[in-house]
Order: structure tokens, then C-alpha cells, then sequence
């Protein structure tokens, strides 16, 4: 069976996107699926709180005695507000660096009012407000632990890259992981999209892990759900459904990616990935909360403003709105 999401204009539907989900328990087995679940796709920022683990490997979190809060800007996609640009700036001073050695660039904060702030002082936003400065962080503090140059950790020939590498092969059970370059720099990798599903459910019950990753990723886990404003922004969807949903944490990805780890469904723990092949995120919003709400994870009632989001004009009138057709196949 195949997704469709569909933003109207009037009562008309102006543009059509078909998404790809999959379903899979800790053991990988693929419980329900939409289109192609075997679909190979980049992942985008999805993939951070995998990328996280290299924390633990290099004993980078104990080293220097990271934070929950630290550990969850690690997986963050923040929104370059306040406190998120004081706890990567603090993150940096705890391991030896300054903002100069993050490979991520700089770009405006998503933050409304920093952003506002920043153009009304004519101020040029700096490498700690861009989304990606926690994850390239912790990437730095790997580095140092490892005893490996800091510089150019975002190559993929890098020590740090290479064990990023392998954390991926390890947790999605493939030989092989394809690869582009992200928009922060840094390797995005390629899975199919049960494979990718495979890793969140082992983040939703990491005692299905293999041996090495069972204690980390139950900390990344915990320090998600701790400070879920450190990992998109006060305002972003995953912070608002992990505040929402007890059991649960998620990372969303650029380019209509989405991953979950729901640690209590009537199936057992589950991991989804998503991909709107069209890669446009307005579209993949309202998908996740149908997939939740099909789970049971998700009341109907709950309010939430991706349920059916408005498509609004230039004076933010409302002139259409988006909907989902979920079409799920149950293994």
C-alpha cells in the first residue's frame, strides 16, 4: 500500500507526495511497512544520536564529564536560541576549543526572536548558532579524546568519521554504508529505511543492542527525553512530542526524513524511519502524528498544530491545508 500526503489550495488539491515508512522491531524484524521499505535513503539528521555514540566509545563523556544536557545538544537539530548557544559554547570551553574549530558553518538561527535580535543589531550569526554546532561538538570532543587532530575530524577518512562508520554498520546490521556529504559537512549516510528503523527501535529497548552500545544508548535515550528543548527547540516537533509522550524520543532529518523509537506499543519497542520522497518536511509533519495516532502512542486529542497544518499567504491568510492517506501493509 502506498502514502500520500496532500496539500490543498481551496477545497482543490494542489501538489501530491508519496512516502516510504518502515516498521521493525530491536531484532529487525519488519512488523509494518508503507511503499518501499527497503527504500535506500540519506538520513540525514536523523542519524545524530548514533553519531552521538561516539562519545561513549572514546570515553569522551566521561573524559570530560559531559552533561544529560550536553549529550542531548549532541543529537540536536537546535534552533540557535539563548541556551542553546550557551551550552555548545559552554561544551567547547569544557573540552579546549573555541567556536573556530567547528566544521559545521554558520547560518541564522531558526529561533524567531534570536533571529530578530540579530538583524535588528546587524550582527552576522556565528558557528554556535547554526543547528549542527552540538553534534560537531561532541565530534571535536571524540577528537581530543582519541588523541586524533581536531582538525578536519569532519572528513570521512577521519578517525572519528570512521568510527561513526562502523557504530552504523554495527547498529543497522549492514556491511556497507553509502554516504554524501550533509549540509553541515560531515558524512550523511545511506541506509534502507528498515535498516534505519532497526537502529531506533534498538534506541527505544538498547538491551536488544549489540554488547558495546546497550549502556550508551540507553544514556543518549535518557538525555533526550531529559532536556527535549536541547534537541530541536522549544517550538520543534520533537520536542513537543517527547514532552507530550511518556516512552518515546525522535529525530527528525532534513528533506522529509523522520525517525522514532517508541519504547511501548502493543507490538513491543518499535523503530520507524520515514522518508516523503519528495523531500519536502511540511508534508512529512502530519505524517508522523497519523503513524502515531494508528499506533495508539498518539491521542487524537492531544493538540497539535501538525495534525492538519494550514497553508497560509503572504498577509497569513488561510488558504489551504495539508492531509495524509496512510496506507500500511502489516507484515
Amino acid at each position: 500500500m502506498s502514502t500520500h500526503i496532500y496539500s490543498y489550495r481551496g477545497e482543490l488539491i494542489e501538489n501530491r507526495h508519496t512516502a516510504s515508512l518502515a516498521i521493525v522491531n530491536p531484532a529487525g524484524k519488519l512488523i509494518a511497512y508503507s511503499g518501499n521499505p527497503e527504500l535506500p535513503t540519506h538520513l540525514r539528521s536523523s542519524s545524530k544520536p548514533f553519531q552521538a555514540q561516539v562519545l561513549f566509545r572514546t570515553n569522551a563523556v566521561t573524559h570530560f564529564g559531559l552533561t544529560q544536557k550536553e549529550i542531548a545538544v549532541t543529537c540536536a537539530s537546535h534552533s540557535g536560541s539563548p541556551d542553546h548557544v550557551e551550552t555548545v559554547g559552554g561544551y567547547l570551553k569544557k573540552i579546549g576549543l573555541g567556536p573556530e574549530y567547528l566544521a559545521c558553518g554558520a547560518h541564522m538561527p531558526f529561533d524567531k526572536e534570536s533571529m530578530r535580535i540579530l538583524k535588528e543589531t546587524h550582527q552576522e550569526p556565528t558557528f554556535l548558532h547554526s543547528n549542527c554546532s552540538g553534534k560537531h561538538s561532541g565530534m571535536l570532543a571524540a577528537a581530543m579524546t582519541m588523541g586524533a587532530t581536531p582538525r578536519g575530524y569532519e572528513q570521512p577518512n577521519h578517525p572519528v568519521q570512521q568510527m561513526n562508520f562502523q557504530t552504523i554498520r554495527d547498529l543497522a546490521g549492514v556491511q556497507e554504508v553509502p554516504f554524501g556529504i550533509d549540509g553541515c559537512s560531515v558524512p550523511a549516510f545511506v541506509l534502507p529505511l528498515a535498516n534505519a528503523a532497526r537502529m531506533f527501535a534498538q534506541l527505544a529497548q538498547p538491551d536488544d543492542a549489540p554488547g558495546q552500545y546497550k549502556s550508551s544508548l540507553e544514556t543518549t535515550y535518557q538525555a533526550m527525553r531529559a532536556y527535549p528543548e536541547m534537541v530541536s527547540g522549544v517550538e520543534g516537533m520533537d520536542t513537543v512530542l517527547m514532552r507530550a509522550l511518556p516512552d518515546f524520543a525522535s529525530k527528525g532529518g532534513a528533506d522529509g526524513y523522520y525517525g522514532l523509537a517508541l519504547r511501548k506499543t502493543k507490538w513491543g519497542p518499535l523503530g520507524v524511519a520515514i522518508k516523503v520522497e519528495s523531500g519536502n518536511s511540511d508534508a512529512r509533519d502530519p505524517l508522523v502524528i497519523k503513524l502515531l495516532e494508528t499506533l495508539g502512542v498518539l491521542s487524537p486529542d492531544e493538540p497539535l498544530p501538525w495534525r492538519r497544518p494550514l497553508v497560509r499567504n503572504v498577509r497569513r491568510l488561510e488558504v489551504g491545508w495539508w492531509a495524509v492517506q496512510l496506507g500500511l501493509e502489516w507484515a
